[in-house]
């Protein structure tokens, strides 16, 4: 924060000397070199290079030493176990100093590479780097080093640096004769002569300092301090047994003669100390404060925001009361309220496809008590439905950060409700049709309803409600088949017709079944057998149905072969043999459904005429393509997924490179799925599904999902994807069925297969079962599901 090396101190122009300042610093330096000597430990580097001040002149050791008697023992080890404890700020800045990560080596005087500690100002690290790499590629870097040095210090730092070495070396030294204590004692003296004698020119210190070692002082010396330049000849002494101990240093007169311009600085650093410890402790609250401001400004918007949603909400719940209430009948129905009713579930008739209503049973209105419009009766709300729900109160949090997230993107403007035209049952049971004599006037009601307009429009609230419309999976049906002569009868692929009349199964069995939906959901069957069964001469991979002729099934099998059957007939129609290797998936496009397309371990996708029995364009790649989808209303655009980690989507009118690339899985993308003609779920190996926003490629690339889901374990097998209304259904190596809502990252559902004992009839859970199969019925709450043993379930969201 403020450090910098002794060395650069020592070199600054025109360095005015402070008799006070400067011992004060060589004090502390005797200090630590009195430290080690007690343990019998030669110092050695005893020169301003190796230490460095802090903004209170304070100093630190920044290099390991020699040692000769203690070990191993380095001198900060016996700093911090011998010397008295230092001030605050003293001890802090000993962490800064001697806790660092990085090393740069410098050569001591007698050429072996000491270990040093990281310097603790970035001048010096500089500095220091530019001594010890001698790498040619970093030549560069020192030059340019040297010269900014060069322009800011009238002493070169290299040369200096250099020089530094025999300057502190001891007359014994220079002899050939060891290091000893006496030697760290004649370093102190030229330190101490640094430190009283500031020169301002390279040539003049390189001739001082040479006639140091005769013990020859500049005359300026002599003449302004007299006493500082006798205890130097003293400590200068050319013989070691002539020089003091660093005990006899610390307690000559010279050190300890009573000064009052000492006392006086020593009070300053004091009161300078306090100084800054205040303004670091204003600085730290100042910026506490300012986080604390801006989490509050933050808060309040929230809040403020939150607010409006209350108010729109509550404005919308008073609106809709009203109309509720205004459409009452006197004669039809109690003085307490209306009948309760329910919205009927248009998927509950196979031929009916419409989206999926809450069922809310015993709705019911007081004419007598009035309607209380307030907040409390929203919390009480959330009391008695939020509450009652297990997954809002785990995931809480992550609804939260969803609801947030929606919040910021969404807009509002003014809309006109959206009237659903859903039959309403009546809660006896006797009609499912609006009648004359209805507590609604439905006309009116309707008339009412649309005009209404409504100012608010969140997402996130049609999306919780789809997550919490269901509580649980049901087994509707168990698919009581299989084949007792095949050793393995798993499901590589389920899938419905155009109508969800009927569904296909197939499998490593190499047949192909069709079940009629009806027949199987029937209870009373103790087995279920095909309408029909046509066999394969490979594993089947893959299925896929015609969407305009009803009774067409594509399939891809492990030889590269893609086959179209006639269900009515159990016949091959015609077969496409131009891939080389094993096709993983196969998909007919629903806006032309004379277009198909496969992807197989070859790295190519084909795109076939059905008419012709040929491929029209083929999409080579460089790795295995595992899955192909076309999106839901055009015959123009296909995506595909590559054991690449990546998901391509092409213009079909341009095949040479793809519209959009989607990269984020880490390992093969096994499938994808169109959720709208904009958004791609995929999964993958990596153990994720991810949601794609196509409406994001601006420069061909995608790397974010708007969403991933984490929940289901999948590190090795295809465990199957499926897409229905916002609701994503996928496997688990875990032998468990997954659905998820795209707004939310936790499941909104599970489900866990277990397999029965042949000998005790008990479900019994096996670890090597894995589900390899999804597919929801249509855009219904019906679920097919299939795992590795070839165990089909027809499940249902309750």
């Amino acid at each position: 924060m403020g450090d910098v090396s002794l060395r650069l101190w020592l070199d600054k122009f025109e360095r005015l000397v402070n008799v006070f300042e400067c011992l004060h610093i060589f004090r502390q330096i005797a200090e630590l070199v009195h430290v080690a000597h007690s343990q019998g430990i030669v110092v050695y580097n005893v020169r301003p290079s190796y230490f460095v001040m802090s903004s209170f002149n304070y100093v630190s050791f920044i290099e390991s030493v020699i040692c000769s008697n203690a070990g191993s023992k380095t001198l900060e080890e016996i700093v911090e176990t011998k010397t008295p404890t230092p001030t605050p700020n003293h001890d802090m800045h000993q962490q800064i100093c001697l806790g660092g990560e990085d090393f740069v080596p410098i050569k001591n005087s007698t050429g072996m590479l000491d270990s040093s500690c990281m310097l603790s100002s970035v001048v010096f690290s500089k500095l220091a780097s530019s001594i010890g790499d001698t790498e040619e590629h970093k030549m560069k870097n020192k030059r340019k080093v040297e010269e900014v040095t060069e322009k800011k210090q009238p002493f070169p730092t290299k040369q200096v640096l250099q020089m530094e070495v025999s300057w502190y070396t001891s007359p014994e030294e220079v002899a050939g004769a060891t290091s000893s204590l006496a030697s760290d004692v004649y370093r102190l003296g030229v330190l101490l002569f640094e430190l009283f004698c500031p020169l301002n020119s390279r040539e003049e210190k390189d001739i001082t300092m040479s006639n140091l070692r005769q013990r020859v002082f500049p005359p300026q010396l002599l003449l302004k301090w007299p006493k500082e330049a006798s205890f130097c000849l003293l400590l200068l002494h050319p013989e070691p047994n002539s020089r003091p101990t660093i005990v006899e240093l610390l307690e000559s007169e010279f050190l300890n003669e009573p000064r009052d311009d000492m006392e006086k600085g020593e009070a300053a650093v004091e009161l300078r100390e306090k100084i800054d410890d205040q303004e670091l402790l204003l600085e730290f609250l100042s910026l506490i404060q300012q986080k604390k401001r801006e989490a509050t400004e933050k808060l309040q918007h929230t809040i403020s925001f939150l607010c409006s949603d209350i108010e729109q909400v509550m404005k919308q719940k008073v609106v809709f009361k009203e109309i509720v209430g205004s459409g009452l009948g006197s004669n039809d129905c109690s003085t307490s309220g209306f009948p309760s009713f329910k919205i009927v579930d248009n998927d509950m008739d196979s031929t009916s496809l419409g989206t999926r209503k809450r069922v809310r049973l015993d709705l019911c209105v007081d004419d007598t008590k009035g309607f209380n419009s307030n907040t409390d009766d929203v919390q009480e709300s959330d009391e008695t439905i939020l509450s009652k729900s297990p997954r809002v109160l785990k995931y809480l949090k992550k609804l939260e950060s969803s609801y947030f997230l929606a919040r910021g993107k969404s807009s509002y403007s003014s809309r006109e409700l959206v009237v659903q035209q859903s039959p309403i049952t009546i809660d006896d049971g006797q009609s499912n049709v609006m009648t004359e004599k209805s507590c609604f006037n439905k006309v009116a009601l309707t008339e009412q309803l649309k005009g209404t307009k409504s100012h608010w429009k969140n997402p996130f609230i049609e999306n919780l409600c789809k997550y919490l419309s269901f509580s649980k999976l049901e087994v509707k049906a168990n698919l009581k088949q299989g084949d007792l002569l095949q050793s393995s009868n798993l499901v590589c692929s389920l899938s419905f017709d155009r109508d969800a009349d009927f569904f296909a199964i197939a499998g490593i069995n190499k047949k192909l079944k069709v079940f009629e939906y009806d027949t199987t959901i029937n209870k009373n069957r103790d087995i279920h057998y095909p309408i029909v069964e046509m066999v394969s001469r490979s594993t089947l991979s893959s299925t896929c149905w015609n969407t305009y002729i009803k009774s067409q099934i594509a399939s891809s099998n492990f030889e590269g072969v893609v086959q179209l059957w006639d269900v009515t007939r159990g016949q091959v129609q015609c077969e496409m043999r131009e891939h080389e290797k094993r096709i993983w998936s196969i998909d007919f496009s629903s806006a032309d459904p004379t277009l198909l397309a496969s992807g197989s371990d070859d790295g190519s996708v084909k795109l076939w005429n059905i008419n012709q029995g040929v491929s029209v364009a083929t999409i080579k790649t460089k790795a295995n393509v595992c899955c192909v989808q076309f999106p839901l209303d055009f015959a123009r655009f296909l995506a595909y997924g590559s054991a690449d980690h990546r998901i391509y989507y092409y213009d079909l009118r341009n095949l040479k490179v793809p519209l959009c690339t989607l990269v984020g899985h880490n390992k093969t993308v096994s499938y994808i799925k169109f959720v709208d003609n904009m958004s791609i779920i995929s999964a993958s190996t990596d153990n994720t599904l991810k949601l794609w926003d196509l409406t994001m490629c601006a420069s061909r690339v995608i790397d974010s999902p708007i969403q991933t889901f984490t929940s289901h374990i999948n590190v090795k097998n295809f465990v199957g994807l499926s897409v229905s209304d916002g609701y994503i259904a996928t496997g688990s190596e875990t032998n468990e069925v997954f659905i998820y809502h795209k707004a939310f990252p936790m499941p909104a559902l599970s489900f866990k297969f277990c397999s029965n004992d042949p000998l005790s009839g008990n479900e019994v859970d096996d670890s090597t079962q894995f589900i390899t199969s999804v597919c929801w019925r249509g855009q219904s709450s019906t679920l097919l599901a299939a795992n590795s043993i070839g165990n089909v379930k027809v499940l249902e969201m309750t």
